[in-house]
């Protein structure tokens, strides 16, 4: 899968976690946002399902107290340990799917070394030690999209913070996703352009010395 079908799925599934939070009423906490709860159609449209475990927020509370629900792996850690369920929970657990996305790996792995079988705890010591891109999926680095990638994998850092207080809203995170996409198509147009003209210029060049005299005049 290339990366902009992968950011394209991010960005989908990001602006309907939004709708959720901020535009449903009363806003509406999916409890288990997991890669295996993004479907895809022919097209691959992003469509967020299983609802199965979600809750509503009153609008007096910024959250609620809750029995302990959702996927290993994904699972807030602060709502693990406090049963106070809140927005940023579906950050947090949005932000390991980002994370899988970016590295194509899953986020737990009991095949892989102790330090790497939990994906975001493996994912926040590489960053810390400043060694991103070594994490990232190679088929999805090319030379056009190095920039694009840092702006997600520094997005995905903040949604797997520890404390939810320190991470962005899900409006934040579709906001920057869409901006981070939009310059990724800005520079794709921006590349085919430069390769059209180089052609053109080949073109003219090519045509104008099959015209001309390229001798050096030396006898």
């Amino acid at each position: 899968m290339s990366w902009g079908t992968r950011l394209k799925i991010a960005t989908e599934a990001a602006e309907a976690l939004s709708y959720l939070h901020s535009a449903a009423s009363p806003p509406i906490i999916h409890r288990d946002v997991k890669l295996t709860n993004i479907l895809l159609d022919e097209n691959y449209n992003a469509k967020v399902s299983d609802f199965g475990t979600s809750r509503l927020v009153p609008s007096n509370k910024e959250q609620i107290t809750a029995l302990v629900q959702g996927t290993l792996g994904y699972l807030d850690p602060e709502y693990f340990h406090t049963s106070q369920l809140m927005e940023k929970s579906d950050v947090y657990s949005f932000g390991v799917v980002l994370v899988e996305l970016l590295t194509g790996l899953k986020a737990v792995c009991f095949e892989r070394p102790e330090h790497e079988r939990n994906l975001s705890l493996y994912f926040a010591s590489v960053m810390q030690e400043g060694r991103w891109l070594d994490i990232i999926d190679g088929r999805a680095v090319d030379d056009r999209n190095i920039d694009q990638l840092k702006g997600v994998t520094n997005l995905a850092r903040r949604c797997v913070r520890v404390k939810g207080e320190e991470r962005p809203s899900m409006k934040e995170v579709a906001s920057e996703l869409q901006g981070l996409r939009a310059m990724g198509k800005f520079r794709q147009e921006e590349g085919d352009l430069y390769e059209v003209e180089f052609e053109d210029l080949l073109y003219v060049l090519y045509n104008n010395g099959a015209e001309c005299d390229c001798s050096t005049g030396i006898s």
